[in-house]
C-alpha cells in the first residue's frame, strides 16, 4: 500500500500505468477516525475495482466544511490505526495531504449546490456543503476516479454530491453503501468517540423511535427531525416514491446525524 501526501503525486500515482496500479480506480473519501462503517465502503470499493483496478482512500480533515464554532480541532485522528485498516480491507492508495496542500495561501475559489443542501444539515450549518462539494471535486480531480463510494448515513451529503456530479457533468460514478451500526442501533460515526456512557445510551435508544421521544429525552436537543421525499429532498408530493426521515441530534457538545427510508 502506497501513502501519499501532495497532490501532484497523488495525481501521478492514480493516473499511472507503470507503477502496478490498474483501472477502474475507485476512490473512498474519508476524514479518518476509520471505523467499521468505512471498512465497509473500503470493501465495496475493492469489490467494484476487482483485482486490477485500483482503490484510493483518502485521509483529510477538510477545514472548509466546518464552522468557525465546530469541532475541528478536535475532530479524531489516527493516522497510523486508520493506515492499518486500509491495509487490511485490501487498499491500494491513500492520499493524506495536509491542509495547506489543499487550500494553498490566498485560497478563493468554491463550489456550491444551490437546492438540495439548502435544508437540514443545509440550514444549521450555513457553509458546510459549500467545502464538500468543494473538497471533493478537487478530488475527484487530483485522483481522477471512475467511481466514487460513499456512506447512506450521511444521506444529504451524497445527495448533494450526486447534484453537483450531474450538473457538472462530472464523469465519476457515485456509489453507495448501506449505514452501519453498532449492536445498540446507533450509527457508526467517527464522533461517537466523543459520547459519555450516558449519553450514548440515549441516542441508541432513540433510534428506535421518532420525534416525540428525542424531544423528551434528558441530555439530548433536536436539531432537526424532518420527513423529506428522499430524491429530492423537498416537501413530500403526489410524486413522491419513497420519503427519509432525517434527524440531527445534540448529546452535549456531540452533532449526530441519522436517517430511514420508507416507501411513500
Amino acid at each position: 500500500m502506497k501513502i501519499v501526501r501532495t497532490v501532484s503525486r497523488a495525481s501521478q500515482l492514480c493516473r499511472a500505468v507503470n507503477e502496478g496500479l490498474g483501472r477502474p480506480v475507485v476512490l473512498v473519501p474519508t476524514m479518518g477516525a476509520l471505523h467499521a462503517g468505512h471498512v465497509s465502503l473500503m470493501r465495496k470499493a475493492r469489490k467494484l475495482a476487482g483485482k486490477s483496478g485500483t482503490v484510493v482512500v483518502s485521509i483529510f480533515v477538510n477545514p472548509t466544511q466546518f464552522g468557525p464554532k465546530e469541532d475541528f480541532s478536535r475532530y479524531p485522528r489516527a493516522f497510523a490505526r486508520d493506515c492499518r485498516l486500509c491495509a487490511d480491507a485490501g487498499v491500494d492508495v491513500v492520499f493524506h495531504p495536509e491542509p495547506n496542500e489543499m487550500y494553498q495561501t490566498g485560497y478563493s475559489t468554491f463550489v456550491n449546490e444551490e437546492r438540495v443542501s439548502l435544508g437540514l444539515c443545509g440550514k444549521s450549518r450555513p457553509g458546510h456543503f459549500r467545502g464538500v462539494c468543494t473538497v471533493v471535486l478537487k478530488l475527484f480531480n487530483i485522483v481522477g476516479p471512475d467511481m466514487a463510494v460513499f456512506g447512506e448515513k450521511d444521506y444529504q451529503q451524497v445527495a448533494v454530491i450526486r447534484r453537483m456530479a450531474r450538473d457538472l457533468n462530472l464523469p465519476t460514478k457515485i456509489v453507495t453503501a448501506p449505514t452501519v451500526r453498532e449492536i445498540d442501533g446507533l450509527a457508526l460515526s467517527s464522533r461517537n468517540a466523543f459520547l459519555s456512557a450516558e449519553e450514548r445510551a440515549r441516542p441508541a435508544d432513540l433510534a428506535r423511535r421518532v420525534k416525540r421521544e428525542i424531544s423528551t429525552a434528558r441530555l439530548a436537543k433536536i436539531d432537526y427531525v424532518e420527513v423529506l421525499d428522499a430524491d429530492t429532498l423537498d416537501t413530500p408530493g403526489e410524486g413522491t416514491r419513497q420519503l427519509v426521515i432525517a434527524c440531527a441530534v445534540y448529546f452535549g457538545k456531540t452533532r449526530l446525524i441519522d436517517n430511514m427510508r420508507r416507501k411513500a
